[in-house]
């Protein structure tokens, strides 16, 4: 069962947290983070992203990038500009765009029910992607990103949730994007345990979004470990930073394709191919979004068309179930010679929240040919976890991103 621990954050003082608050580190180039932390000082992309404070020769990882992190970090601690909580606390934090809310509760979670899956994964990660994030945390000596996790929604939490966003949040502000950020922290030990007690009877909790940051954490704790042969399992570095949301909470919005050619296929040809696995039907000028599961949409050639799988996947493996790897198995690989989606450079992704006219622009840029996705469900997502299975990649997109900078947890 989950343990779900709370925790003595360190959080921006109150009237900072619109400054500081930012996005993830991994959704900017340099260059566009470096003109953010321009524009606001406070922001903690310098922290996430400390090459910013560097001229463009200092490569991203060099060693005086992490220490410069570190540097910045508990400079905000001794400045006040950031505080810690004399008490361990849960906090609820509640993120609202376009006028849809999502409410979740921000903890540690544990490092040992990764190792055990009961926290589960539906991606795998990459190990090169992974030591980023690890020299981050080891040397900054805190986990600056909370993991996105995600739940089967309790009643005994949710009472709880609710009755604490009667009272006044500790923060509540618009950012330059539009969402709103509002979080209370949850401080009166007979709501807390009530709280650890309920998480401590879910079954299962799952990786939504962050499957990278979450290995890091864990691996940094297993490092610390090695270090510490006595560990009592107590430590700060045995959990990591989370945010977790019920299942009913969560949106999941398409990740959609576009390729940069028809692998030598003539339009027509083309066409007639693709028409073995889907039912083609031709649209028009007019952009069209799949309009439920086994559909996909089509843009090529300033022409949009609706695609509609024949044989939908039959049988017990949730994965080829998926719309994505429907597309992938039936269209990307067979016929446009798309055999691996992680390493081939003839593909990109694009996610939902760029809406289609991005996928146009960009088949009247730089490709050929797009595909518009329904969006995988949650459900979708527990049941290729449950069954330890992996998504294809870029399956999914979750909308509002949660801010860094909010919640930082040291692990010493």
């Amino acid at each position: 069962m989950a343990d779900v621990k709370p925790f003595r954050a360190i959080r921006p003082a109150e009237g900072l947290e619109a400054k500081i608050a930012a996005l993830p580190y991994d959704v900017y180039s340099r260059e566009e983070a470096k003109c953010e932390v321009e524009k606001e000082p406070l922001s903690f992309l310098r922290i996430d992203r400390a090459e910013t404070q560097f001229p463009p020769e200092v490569d991203t990882y060099a060693d005086c990038v992490y220490e410069k992190a570190h540097d910045l970090l508990w400079e905000m601690v001794e400045k006040g500009e950031l505080i810690q909580e004399e008490t361990e606390c849960y906090y609820i934090y509640e993120l609202v765009m376009d006028g849809r809310s999502q409410i979740g509760i921000t903890a540690c979670a544990s490092v040992d029910d990764y190792l055990d899956e009961t926290i589960r994964k539906h991606e795998n990660t990459r190990a090169d992607k992974e030591v980023d994030r690890i020299r981050h945390v080891d040397t900054c000596k805190a986990q600056t990103g909370p993991i996105f996790l995600a739940y089967r929604s309790q009643p005994a939490i949710n009472e709880e949730v609710e009755r604490v966003r009667q009272g006044k949040p500790l923060y509540d502000f618009t950012a330059s994007d539009g969402v709103i950020h509002r979080v209370w922290r949850i401080e009166d030990q007979e709501a807390v345990e009530r709280i650890q007690t309920a998480f401590s009877e879910v079954k299962n909790i799952y990786i939504a979004d962050g499957h990278h940051r979450c290995a890091s954490a864990v691996k940094v704790s297993r490092m610390r470990r090695e270090e510490n042969p006595n560990y009592t399992g107590k430590e700060e570095f045995n959990h990591f930073l989370s945010v977790l949301f019920p299942d009913d909470q969560l949106m999941i919005m398409d990740y959609n394709r576009v390729v940069k050619d028809l692998n030598g296929w003539e339009t027509e040809a083309f066409l007639e191919r693709i028409g073995q696995d889907f039912f083609v039907e031709k649209w028009g000028a007019e952009a069209c979004k799949p309009e439920k599961k086994g559909c996909i949409s089509m843009y090529l050639e300033d022409t949009w068309y609706r695609l509609e799988v024949k044989e939908p996947s039959v049988g017990k493996d949730p994965v080829a179930a998926l719309d994505v790897a429907l597309l992938q198995d039936r269209l990307l690989t067979p016929v446009l010679g798309i055999g691996d989606p992680r390493t081939d450079k003839r593909i990109d992704f694009v996610g939902g929240i760029r809406g289609l006219a991005e996928l146009e622009k960009r088949v009247h840029t730089d490709c050929k040919v797009a595909f518009a996705m329904y969006p995988t469900s949650i459900a979708e997502l527990f049941s290729v976890s449950d069954a330890g299975l992996l998504m294809p990649p870029k399956s999914t997109w979750f909308e509002p991103k949660l801010r860094s900078g909010l919640f930082i947890h040291g692990i010493e």
